[in-house]
């Protein structure tokens, strides 16, 4: 449990660091007429954004590690601390100094997730039927298709709409993550190529990856950061939550429960709040001498 707890906290702290360098990288991209697959295309050209997809990347791997061990709202609520890790890197790197609100903000952040670690308990093996499979993979390709009209918004609206997107796509990585068959440690791995191909999570996961990828970074054209990323940590973090509670034998330390709620909600909502420092604007071109 303990590598789990690690394996979440490491991940926050890649998505915070990887979150700022997507940010600037987005801005600077020429902006995408609804959701064009060409903009993550453009984006890739970027050495900005290549280095927060590979932070991103290694951020994946140990959520992976931790949703194979931890319920996924203890998971969830944890990497949802992604945006204190922004808050201070954005104070003391890009000149981005805190207020009053944004330290309570981070404390009560820091203080759900101290309850939420508390309560968790060791993930309990739970057998996930094909037919839960397939409704996670369908999942991700609803959101994909929603996601088509809803880039037509325009300014906050299609900010919000497409970060919620965003987050229902993470939080359904989360899920398809934690459904994936086999041993999937280091010594194990080459052993479950086959069920993992059989898979329909496996699937999932790489639907809910590009959709996710593509509608946050469609997201951060249309608004501010905040109005994009504020919706996308609701969904990234409630729905896996309300997912693992319901079907894949989530649970908390017996009589922990309510202290794991109050915990989990103080959480979000201090993330929520602090989802201003993902307003990072790039540097102004120089002036010629």
């Amino acid at each position: 449990m303990l590598l789990g707890l690690l394996a979440a906290a490491g991940a926050a702290l890649c998505y915070g660091v990887s979150s700022v360098l997507e940010a600037v990288a987005a801005r600077r991209a020429e902006a995408a007429e609804g959701l064009d697959p060409r903009l993550l295309v453009r984006l890739l050209r970027s050495g900005t954004y290549v280095a927060g997809v590979a932070v991103d990347g290694l951020g994946f791997v140990l959520s992976l590690v931790a949703v194979r061990s931890l319920p996924l709202f203890v998971v969830q609520a944890i990497v949802a601390g992604f945006l204190a890790v922004t808050a201070i890197l954005g104070a003391v790197f890009l000149r981005m100094p805190l207020t009053r609100a944004d330290r309570l903000g981070i404390a009560v952040v820091v203080g759900g997730l101290a309850l939420v670690g508390a309560s968790a308990t060791e993930d309990r093996s739970v057998d996930v039927s094909d037919l839960e499979q397939w409704g996670v993979l369908v999942a991700a390709v609803v959101l994909g298709l929603a996601a088509v009209p809803l880039a037509r918004l325009r300014g906050a609206s299609g900010a919000r709409a497409l970060g919620a997107v965003a987050g229902l796509a993470f939080g359904a990585t989360a899920v398809a993550s934690r459904m994936l068959p086999g041993d999937l440690s280091p010594d194990h791995v080459l052993d479950e190529v086959g069920p993992l191909l059989r898979s329909p999570a496996t699937y999932a996961l790489a639907v809910a990856g590009v959709v996710a990828l593509l509608t946050y970074s469609t997201a951060l054209q249309r608004g501010s950061v905040t109005a994009a990323t504020a919706p996308l940590v609701v969904g990234e973090t409630v729905a896996p939550a309300l997912v693992g509670l319901l079907l894949l034998g989530d649970q908390t330390r017996p009589g922990w429960g309510p202290l794991a709620l109050l915990g989990f909600v103080l959480a979000v909502a201090g993330a929520v709040s602090l989802a201003r420092h993902g307003d990072v604007q790039p540097a102004p071109p120089a002036t010629p001498a």
